[in-house]
């Protein structure tokens, strides 16, 4: 099983409810399964891997927070 992180509200609190926890999981399950894949993938294909790197933090670093 896959370590978690501890989630953490704005004011700093960890989420408790558990449903929001167990949905926090499974995407963050996902998404890591998928950049894995990714990252995989693009080794197999021959790309740098620290050139793929920078290609996955990019995509974080562009997220966009729908509260604003």
């Amino acid at each position: 099983m896959a370590e978690y992180p501890i989630w953490v509200q704005l004011n700093q609190e960890p989420v408790a409810c558990k449903e929001k926890i167990k949905i926090l999981n499974e995407n963050y399950a996902e998404l890591r399964q998928m950049m894995q894949d990714s990252f995989e993938d693009a080794m197999i294909m021959g790309v740098d891997e620290q050139a793929m790197r920078k290609i996955l933090k990019q995509i974080v670093d562009q997220l966009r927070s729908p509260m604003v």
